[in-house]
This record gives structure tokens, C-alpha cells and sequence, in this order.
């Protein structure tokens, strides 16, 4: 799948004022990164992260940190909860299919970098 509306993800982050956009820029890459199936688009005023469905959005209305909420797409699927290896405990369970991560600088999100990328890798599978 093309990672499609890149361009507009690009534009987005460059007119982003926040503390953390070198964060957000690496978080962005690292999530790309993860599998060549993954595509991006803005939505939800924010860059949003898709292979058939969106499966996680950046939340950047804090400025001490910037969050990326792990989801199954916009709309609420019946199903048992997710059981994700999380051995470095970087996930906060938001409900049975829903998780939140969260980075506050540099070192942090490059600290967590693999154990994310395998998250996310487990996450994509069930989207």
C-alpha cells in the first residue's frame, strides 16, 4: 500500500507549533518504518496511521509530551481484548481495544523505540 497523503502529513507537521515536533517527526518515522504497509493521512487534526484501517493517531495537544493513541479504526468493534506483549510497560489500556503511549522528549521515545516498533508490529495485526 502506498503511504498515501504524505505530502499533506509533511505539510501539516511543518506548520505545527509545538515544543515536541522533533518528536513528532522521529515518532512519525520510527511508525513508518515499522512495516511498508503503513500509510498516514492527517485526520483528527492530527497525523493519523492506516494499513486497511487507521490503527493509530498522534495527540498533540500537550506540550510537554506527544501522545500516539493505539486504536482499531474509528469505529467500536466487538471483540475480546487485545493481548499485547508489553514487557517494557509503555502502554496505558484506554478500554479492551484502545492504548495510549506516551513520550516526553528525545531520549524517551528513542529508549522505547524497539520495544514500540513491536507493539506496533503486534497491533497491525489485528487491524
Amino acid at each position: 500500500m502506498a503511504r498515501t497523503d504524505a505530502v499533506s502529513v509533511e505539510t501539516f507537521i511543518a506548520a505545527l507549533d509545538h515544543p515536541l515536533k522533533q518528536e513528532i517527526l522521529a515518532l512519525r518515522r520510527l511508525l513508518l518504518a515499522v512495516d511498508p504497509s503503513i500509510g498516514e493521512q492527517v485526520k483528527w487534526n492530527a497525523p493519523s496511521f492506516h494499513t486497511g484501517e487507521h490503527f493509530a493517531t498522534m495527540q498533540l495537544r500537550k506540550p510537554d509530551a506527544v501522545r500516539l493513541i493505539l486504536h482499531l479504526g474509528a469505529k467500536a468493534r466487538k471483540q475480546p481484548a487485545l493481548v499485547i506483549v508489553d514487557p517494557e510497560g509503555l502502554l496505558t489500556w484506554l478500554g479492551p481495544d484502545r492504548a495510549l503511549l506516551e513520550f516526553h522528549d528525545a531520549a524517551e521515545l528513542a529508549g522505547g523505540s524497539e520495544a514500540l516498533t513491536a507493539i506496533v508490529r503486534q497491533w497491525i495485526a489485528h487491524v
